[in-house]
């Protein structure tokens, strides 16, 4: 009976990761038999200028999205668990964007944060704010990606939701009967019980975030890696070693070395959810 998923995971899960970890050893180039060369994909990369680049924005974009994302949905989650008018309706609308294929979001931000003919920028030019030049200008490249990462938090306002209406109300009660005010429930009731919840979603936006290739490798198209390759990403970077410029070993390794970090940064989030997560007792 499990035999299906053995046999499935062996040939396209196994098969493939063993296969990565030996072309990251060799220089393989899609057309000819892969040549071992060792450990020289990874010690390339010390050298390589491009390869700091990617790391430094994906980084600088991690630091920025991931707590602004967690935020911003955990506000949004306590306001549309209160009782409003049309709560249902609000709900919706915060989560119909995540089912927007990801290319089509990002045409329609590329619309979006035009220069001249923008709606942000209309907007703020209604308050006699002129706006920038939003993905051609190297200072607001980063700051354009990260606003538009908002646009994807609906899966975790949903999840934190469910967690909200798993609060017990008697916490909520003892609380209100000690003294605290809104603001204080929520800090000493509200997130800690829902604080495994956002330790999950914590780890698959740092993923995620990790992984961001579609959006900037669309809206950088037309000009590949954006102003000072500002919109160049780790695995942007990777996908054109192995596709464009036929590199597989070398795009392997980089690969190698993104599983690495994603499960260091993984591996300090458990950790320090050991003193600030609070599981209750079953």
């Amino acid at each position: 009976w499990i035999s299906p998923w053995i046999v499935g995971f062996l040939a396209f899960m196994l098969a493939p990761i063993a296969m990565s970890l030996y072309y990251s050893l060799t220089d393989y180039n899609l057309l000819e038999a892969p040549l071992w060369i060792g450990a020289s994909n990874y010690r390339r990369m010390l050298g390589d200028g491009v390869f700091g680049t990617v790391l430094k924005n994906t980084a600088v974009y991690a630091v920025f999205s991931i707590p602004l994302c967690t935020v911003l949905a955990v506000v949004i989650a306590a306001l549309l668990n209160g009782r409003i008018r049309f709560r249902g309706l609000f709900r919706a609308a915060v989560f119909i964007p995540t089912l927007v294929p990801l290319a089509a979001s990002a045409m329609v931000w590329m619309w979006l944060f035009n220069g001249e003919y923008g709606l942000i920028n209309k907007a703020l030019s209604l308050v006699g704010v002129r706006g920038p030049n939003w993905l051609m200008d190297a200072s607001w490249v980063m700051p354009a990606l990260v606003l538009m990462s908002l646009w994807g938090i609906g899966q975790a306002v949903v999840t934190y939701l469910a967690a909200l209406q798993d609060v017990p109300p008697t916490l909520y009660e003892a609380a209100a009967i000690d003294g605290m005010g809104v603001l204080r429930r929520f800090w000493n009731v509200t997130l800690p019980m829902i604080s495994p919840v956002i330790l999950f979603n914590v780890i698959t936006l740092t993923i995620g975030t990790v992984q961001v290739f579609a959006v900037p490798y669309v809206m950088s198209k037309a000009a590949p890696g954006g102003p000072d390759r500002e919109m160049y990403f780790f695995t942007s970077y990777m996908y054109d070693n192995a596709f464009v410029f036929g590199q597989m070993g070398y795009a392997s390794a980089l690969a190698w070395v993104q599983l690495l970090v994603i499960l260091a940064l993984t591996g300090l989030m458990f950790l320090v959810s050991r003193r600030v997560v609070y599981y209750r007792a079953g």
